[in-house]
């Protein structure tokens, strides 16, 4: 089967980009943004299992790497998105905007 993806990675400073690089060229990937790619994926059965496969069997992730992938469910054709390695941390703007909390009284 063959799936439209995209890829959101961040492999921190030290992160093996260059075979990233190559896995996407490979791939036909087109370039979305920084750090993002989006790219057509053949697949036999569970597409994140065997896009983690060959992305681990070519790429060195660390510990503190990830890459999020987005694609559409075979059966309900819905968007899903999840860190295929790694995870979320907080993100830039947290703080930017006005919260207030109402009806605290600090004693």
């Amino acid at each position: 089967m063959k799936a439209i993806i995209w890829i959101s990675y961040d492999l921190g400073i030290k992160g093996d980009y260059e075979t990233l690089y190559i896995w996407l060229d490979s791939h036909g990937a087109r370039e979305c943004g920084d750090s993002v790619a989006y790219l057509s994926y053949e697949y036999e059965k569970d597409i994140v299992s065997e896009i983690k496969t060959d992305l681990r069997s070519k790429i060195k992730i660390g510990e503190k790497d990830r890459i999020y992938l987005i694609y559409k469910k075979p059966k309900t054709q819905s968007w899903i998105g999840m860190f295929i390695f790694g995870g979320r941390k907080p993100a830039p703007w947290e703080g930017f905007s006005a919260k207030y909390e109402k009806g605290v009284v600090d004693e």
